[in-house]
């Protein structure tokens, strides 16, 4: 059964300014066109504001600047999406969250080798395969596969059917989402010119993935031919990317969905791909660059900055090239028509 929090509980708890009335009970989230008077809600864009005036939200988070409406209920604060995002995790916790399969689960398969940490919970079905570590606090969902010699930080957090290959590394506190595969192999042929058959390059390298690092479902990190493909700490990789093999992510990197990039590319720190940006190998991109979504970088990025396009360029130049190509219909008429005035001159 859900736990119900009193606004004044709640106030404390997001160490925020209530407005309203202390004793009402609060047991769910919800949108604000949708809410009821027993959910937390908020509003984090001006463009919401008369949403939120006709809302039935029990309270809606808001910042200083936002206009209250008598008769409402508001926890202010500077930042109303992470005092949300409190409440949210706070009532959705008592409600039962993660796993109910805690320790070792019977079905679980864990080779006699494989080193197991503290207070871990793995789950039905999953396999632990020969001479791989599993740090402290760890919880490894169903149907979850670590390979041979991999290694896994403490209070790591593997989803369902997530998969581990042989070798790589997870610092702590990594999140797979499910469906997550880290160290598939390079994709990687050789030709024969004569008949055309491909022949497998193997590829024998590693991933690394550092501390805090996320990744979303089906995503799919290569492992390097040779070396090590490398996910540097506080990286957020979002759901359907494809990182190959070779690649070097540097921190706290946002990979938007559908995006891929290919082999030996290089980011610096801070970067930003869009959804379905598209990286080519053998490139580096700058610290502090945000790409566009569907951009695509051909050459490498040397300064910070904006860039959109395909390939891509600075997003000021992008922006006027842009303008230019809505007005192509009407240049088009006008060299239609000068071009007649010049065939009449020249009859």
């Amino acid at each position: 059964m859900t736990k119900q929090f009193s606004l004044a509980e709640l106030s404390k708890l997001t160490k925020t300014k209530l407005v309203g009335n202390p004793n009402l009970q609060i047991s769910s989230v919800d949108n604000l066109e949708s809410a009821s008077e027993k959910d937390a809600s908020f509003l984090s864009n001006p463009k919401y504001n008369e949403a939120m005036k006709q809302s039935n939200a029990g309270v809606i988070c808001v910042d200083q600047k936002t206009d209250l409406v008598e008769g409402k209920n508001f926890l202010i604060s500077d930042s109303p999406s992470r005092t949300f995002q409190l409440i949210a995790e706070k009532i959705l916790a008592s409600a039962g969250q993660g796993s109910a399969f805690k320790g070792v689960h019977p079905s679980a398969v864990l080779h006699e080798t494989a080193v197991i940490g503290k207070h871990v919970s793995i789950g039905p079905c999953v396999v632990i395969d020969a001479h791989a570590k599993i740090g402290d606090g760890t919880e490894i969902y169903p149907h979850v596969y670590v390979g041979s010699h991999a290694e896994i930080g403490e209070k790591c957090t593997l989803y369902p059917n997530a998969t581990v290959r042989e070798r790589c590394k997870l610092g702590n506190r990594v999140i797979l989402q499910p469906g997550a595969v880290i160290g598939s192999c390079g994709y990687g042929y050789t030709t024969d010119p004569q008949t055309g058959r491909h022949t497998k390059l193997e590829q024998i390298g590693t991933v690394i993935l550092e501390d805090d690092v996320e990744i979303g479902s089906n995503t799919t990190i290569d492992r390097a031919r040779f070396k090590t493909t490398l996910i540097r700490k506080g990286t957020k990789i979002d759901n359907l990317v494809q990182i190959a093999h070779n690649v070097e992510l540097g921190e706290n990197n946002i990979i938007v969905s559908q995006t891929g990039i290919a082999g030996s590319a290089k980011l610096g720190d801070n970067v930003f791909l869009g959804g379905q940006a598209g990286v080519v190998g053998h490139v580096s991109i700058s610290s502090n660059v945000k790409v566009a979504t569907r951009g695509g970088v051909s050459k490498s990025i040397t300064q910070p900055g904006i860039y959109g396009g395909g390939p891509v360029s600075p997003m000021a130049e992008f922006n006027k090239r842009q303008v230019l190509l809505r007005k192509i219909g009407s240049f088009v008429k006008e060299l239609a028509n000068l071009k007649k005035r010049v065939e009449k001159l020249e009859t």
